[in-house]
């Protein structure tokens, strides 16, 4: 399936979908005031080793302390490879591409079990200490109330090809199935590479020429390079270089042979990528176009409004079934119902139909919104083992499309699908929004009822008037409550009666649903 990919340029921000099929599948952005920071390399100062948890905060100048695993600590000597480089390409490359550590065999099939400790690990007190300086890679970005994660394995992203400079081994993107193909690539970097140091071959380098690899490991010399130097010169904790901007990310890791077209709506912006295209990668020159047309390029395909419905809680399919998705901190579900489709006869036949359906948005839905961490996928119970295995089979080969690493566990009894798929950024309900300002991000306010029978029972702790300087109490509400509290008024005179007070109810349009204030002069 043909992709295309759109760029909306303006002076605030940078906006980049991708479409398939006419619909959009992925979207992320970059706004001048909050870039975000994967793929970054700081120089940072340790301000606190954990040996409880083996890890550490180590200070790289932002606002949180970017937190540091034992098993992301590069130990001279050492020649283990880190788990997040045995499965993914970088964190400057999208955070999509598995790879396969040729030298080390056929990876394992995937499990949701956490691998168990690296041997020979040194415990984290033995290589990290507070003050010491590291220079470091951030492969998440800050996310809720957590800082930055980051790894001091460095990984530079080129077109063809990652350098890891501290490893030395060769792997080859688990996308890239044709095994001939596979040692094709890895005897042509092997042969090119001059010194120690590792790479992983990306998918999009599948048929590329010896001078193609030649010339990225180059430039990917060259900048290794450049980052010691800095390094060098740099006093912690500083930023020691700044990944690629959004249009030039989306280039090196989105641009392949499977994009019909790249279009801009910004001259200057088209200008400068074309230029680059041409210069590196000449044979997709065809293929950047700019959007000249007066009509708004994402309203042209509806962008704006598929963002604004995957905000939704509730996703309708074409059937009249529907999802509804809840997120909590780490968690997210997924509920599936018929809705209203009814079907025609079998019942088992409309709950498959839509169960089919359902995994085929679900799919859509995790990249479209970037869901990441644990997903449980609650769907249609079905009788039939085969429509189980066909459904989850589905599931599978919709999820292999994913670039983000997922793994998911087979249908249980209870028709539960325990999931996860990796996260490197917040997911784009929190990169659009912010946590309702009303509700505090409960969801739901308390009835007004509720709230009514709340105040009666704070009046009725009050002290029973006596004597005239008392014998009043004036009540702050919103108009919401007051307007209930006339309903409600035999229930409080029964309340005046026992604190043997006037109550006088005032309304404020400012005060919270929830609020009330209860004077007594």
């Amino acid at each position: 399936m043909g992709s295309e990919i759109l760029i909306h340029v303006t002076e605030e921000e940078t906006k980049v979908a991708i479409i398939e099929g006419g619909r959009l599948v992925e979207y992320f952005f970059d706004r001048k005031q909050s870039q975000g920071i994967v793929g970054n390399i700081y120089k940072g100062k340790v301000s606190k080793v954990l040996p409880g948890m083996q890890a550490a905060f180590v200070d790289v100048g932002l606002e949180k302390a970017a937190f540091l695993y034992v098993d992301d600590i590069f130990v001279e000597g050492s020649e283990v490879i880190p788990d997040a480089l045995r499965e993914d390409a970088s964190p400057g490359a999208p955070e999509d591409e598995p790879v396969l550590i040729v030298s080390e065999g056929e990876p394992a099939p995937a499990s949701p079990v956490p691998p168990p400790k690296r041997p020979g690990r040194r415990p984290i007190e033995e290589v990290l200490s507070d003050g010491q300086e590291v220079l470091l890679q951030t492969t998440k970005d800050p996310i809720s109330t957590k800082g930055p994660r980051a790894t001091t394995y460095i990984s530079l992203p080129g077109r063809y090809l990652v350098y890891m400079p501290q490893v030395n081994h060769i792997g080859v993107s688990r996308r890239i199935t044709n095994e001939g193909e596979r040692h094709r690539l890895k005897d042509i970097v092997g042969t090119l590479r001059s010194h120690k140091g590792g790479y992983i071959i990306r998918t999009v380098a599948e048929g590329m020429t010896e001078d193609e690899a030649r010339m990225d490991m180059v430039f990917l010399d060259l900048l290794w390079e450049d980052i010691k130097a800095k390094k060098e010169q740099a006093k912690a904790p500083a930023l020691v270089r700044v990944d690629l901007d959004v249009v030039f990310r989306t280039i090196r890791d989105y641009l392949t042979n499977d994009v019909d077209r790249l279009v801009i709506d910004n001259q200057k912006e088209y200008q400068r990528v074309l230029e680059f295209v041409k210069t590196y990668l000449p044979a997709y020159a065809s293929k950047i176009e700019f959007w000249g047309q007066k009509t708004s390029l994402f309203g042209e395909y509806n962008v704006d409004a598929q963002v604004a419905r995957a905000l939704e809680k509730k996703v309708w399919l074409k059937s009249g079934g529907y999802l509804v998705i809840d997120r909590a901190e780490a968690l997210t579900v997924i509920d599936v119902n018929t809705g209203r489709f009814v079907g025609e006869k079998d019942p088992e036949e409309t709950i498959l139909k839509t169960n089919l359906e359902a995994v085929d948005e679900i799919a859509h839905q995790l990249r479209l919104r970037n869901i990441g961490g644990i997903v449980i996928l609650d769907l249609i119970d079905m009788e039939k083992e085969k429509n189980r295995e066909r459904v989850f089979q589905g599931l599978q080969e919709l999820l292999s499309r994913d670039k983000a690493r997922t793994n998911a566990l087979k249908i249980s009894d209870l028709g539960l699908v325990e999931m996860s798929r990796k996260r490197v950024r917040e997911d784009l309900v929190h990169l659009l929004g912010d946590t309702c300002s009303y509700c505090d991000g409960k969801g739901y306010v308390k009835s007004v009822r509720t709230i009514i029978y709340e105040i009666f029972e704070d009046l009725r702790k009050l002290p029973s008037g006596r004597g005239g300087k008392d014998r009043r109490v004036i009540l702050y509400v919103h108009p919401d409550v007051e307007a209930e509290l006339a309903v409600e008024k035999p229930f409080l005179d029964a309340v005046q009666q026992i604190i043997r007070k006037k109550v006088i109810v005032k309304s404020d349009p400012l005060y919270h649903i929830e609020e009330f204030v209860i004077v007594s002069p």
